[in-house]
């Protein structure tokens, strides 16, 4: 017996050690790969290069850090660059003397307007150095054909096509599904345009909202449109008449509109960029991706700083702890830091967000008035900078926008599920209990619908939170109150449609809000850090690792279905009044 248990014990100690030593390997192994991928090593590019640009990656507005882009691994294996990355080394490669020229091969390209916009304004100063830009394609949908519009060339494959129909906007309604289920979703809110909470309750657009989106819309359309026009020198009268009847449907009518310069295939498109870099035809053309082309510009070596704090994603309660939210004690906290430290000077807040609790965008207000006390604030609005994530910007000295921002919504909901049909008539489940007071169980049941008297204290605390908003935004900006809520009602407009409402102070790019914010400090010379300060990659895996496979796992299952499972997450989390972004605004 005393061999078989040291036997046992033998064999239980050696697992446990080839355990570990496994695990040190793994940890090692992973280690290397993090210390390789975030080694900040510049890639070597040769003489008569060409920087590669091909969009077949997620943009965030800021690099994330995943060393596991390139690896086939659930949750890690999307590679993704930031938008300051993307505009950082385009401005390097003008002045880089080996990058001759741009190759855009992007024939779609995932993010918003703004971002594009912001991209496509930094090829267009690329070109201004005499340097080529060339744009080859099967197949632009019309984000990508937009950047693209500013090549010297843009070709198309001949059997390809440029989608050039106009721009369209849809939202999905669910209030047939919820009714089918049992589930009434108990609506109080401020605002006429405020059209978050309408699809659960309609199955098609309100006037309203309709009139709203319409604006919006055509705004974003007439920059597309009139900026394409400059581009390829093409009356913008006659690009409306191209989309509304659709007449570019293949390459010969790409060519015919001029659209495209030439429809040609791949290898007369290297034998064009041979002649370009003035080399043999036999000769291998040097490609960089710029993806790869990690240059680092140095800073100023002055000790004023300017700090770009990054405000990104949906707008939370507490620290925010998934990826993509905005913790409002996490980011009050940063920027307390920021305006405690006395090396910044000024802080320029990039905000890129939908909104989300009105009480955390509250308390990263408050902290935008206190900071503004002591230094400089200037907002950069991204792609999306509405209703939370414009509440936290009111406060500040000067308010930039790209012209196709989305912004506004000044406008307040609240959403309280009733689940008694689906929990009593469609699966059997019945809720009893007790309580002390008549409105002990005001929101923490869901199996019965609000009385009329609980609807009315909700409302009367969403008209609170409403006041409040058009408040802040009211002092902050400087205008009568009436004038506030005649262009907040949740009403949505882009950055040119705010320039002239004056929820917005100038169009304009982070870079030129970075000027801005050191000229209001009286900065001559100063270094541009970001905050917050990114995590390294190893602790980001462990703290992130459950929600980025939870996120891997169910888009793979549900594919392009994913985003509406996403909303009805989303909105079934919600507690609290909201301040939010009425729906995910996607446009075609």
């Amino acid at each position: 017996m005393k061999s078989f248990f040291k036997y046992v014990l033998a064999t239980i100690t050696g697992i446990v050690i080839s355990f570990v030593i496994l695990f040190i390997v793994f940890m090692g192994i992973i280690g290397a790969i993090i210390s390789s991928a975030s080694s900040d090593q510049e890639v070597a590019v040769k003489t008569n290069s060409v920087l590669f640009l091909s969009f077949d990656y997620d943009i965030n507005e800021r690099n994330d850090n995943n060393p596991f882009g390139s690896l086939n691994l659930p949750g890690y294996s999307t590679k993704s660059i930031g938008l300051d990355d993307i505009l950082g080394r385009i401005r390097y490669a003008a002045t880089d003397a080996n990058i001759k020229g741009i190759y855009m091969d992007a024939g779609s390209i995932g993010t918003g307007f703004a971002s594009l916009k912001a991209v496509r304004d930094e090829l267009l100063a690329f070109k201004k150095t005499g340097k080529f830009v060339v744009a080859y394609n099967a197949g632009y949908n019309q984000k990508a054909y937009y950047v693209a519009s500013i090549a010297d060339k843009v070709y198309v494959n001949p059997q390809g096509t440029i989608d050039f129909r106009g721009l369209s906007s849809s939202t999905m309604f669910y209030k047939d599904l919820l009714d089918k289920v049992g589930v009434e979703m108990q609506i109080v809110k401020v605002g006429t345009f405020k059209s978050a909470v309408e699809p659960y309750f309609l199955n098609k657009m309100s006037d309203p909202n309709r009139l709203q989106i319409t604006s919006y819309l055509g705004s974003i359309y007439d920059t597309f449109i009139n900026e394409i026009a400059a581009s390829r020198n093409i009356p913008a009268d006659s690009l409306r008449g191209i989309a509304n009847d659709y007449l570019v449907r293949n390459a010969d009518d790409a060519v015919r509109y001029k659209l495209a310069d030439a429809k040609i295939y791949k290898d007369e498109l290297l034998s064009d960029l041979r002649k370009r870099l003035k080399i043999g035809e036999k000769d291998e053309i040097s490609f960089v991706s710029l993806f790869d082309y990690n240059k680092k510009v140095k800073d100023d070596a002055s000790g004023s700083e300017v700090a770009v704090l990054y405000a990104v994603g949906e707008i939370v309660d507490g620290e925010g702890t998934r990826p993509g939210e905005i913790g409002g004690d996490k980011f009050s906290r940063e920027l307390r830091k920021l305006r405690e430290d006395d090396a910044v000077k000024a802080v320029v807040l990039r905000v890129n967000s939908p909104g989300g609790s009105a009480l955390a965008s509250d308390v990263i207000w408050r902290e935008v008035i206190l900071t503004k006390k002591v230094k400089p604030v200037i907002v950069s609005m991204g792609d999306v900078a509405a209703s939370g994530g414009y509440y936290i910007a009111a406060a500040a000295d000067s308010i930039f926008a790209e012209p196709t921002t989305i912004t506004g919504s000044i406008g307040v909901f609240g959403v309280i599920p009733n689940f008694q049909n689906l929990m009593n008539n469609k699966i059997g489940v019945h809720y009893d209990g007790v309580k002390t007071g008549k409105f002990a169980d005001l929101m923490t049941t869901f199996d019965r619908p609000l009385t009329a008297e609980e609807r009315d204290i909700i409302q009367r605390e969403v008209d609170k939170v409403y006041a409040t908003f058009t408040k802040v935004v009211s002092e902050g900006r400087k205008m009568p109150l009436a004038n506030v809520d005649s262009i907040g009602q949740g009403r949505v407009w882009t950055g040119t449609q705010g320039l002239g409402n004056k929820l917005v102070d100038r169009l304009g790019n982070l870079d030129v809000a970075i000027q801005a914010a050191a000229k209001k400090a009286n900065l001559s010379k100063y270094k541009v850090s970001q905050y917050p300060a990114k995590e390294d990659p190893f602790t980001s895996i462990l703290n992130n690792s459950k929600e980025k496979v939870q996120v891997w796992v169910a888009k793979e299952q549900m594919g392009e279905y994913y985003r509406y499972f996403d909303v009805m997450r989303k909105a079934t989390a919600q507690s609290g009044v909201q301040a939010r972004l009425p729906y995910t605004v996607e446009i075609h």
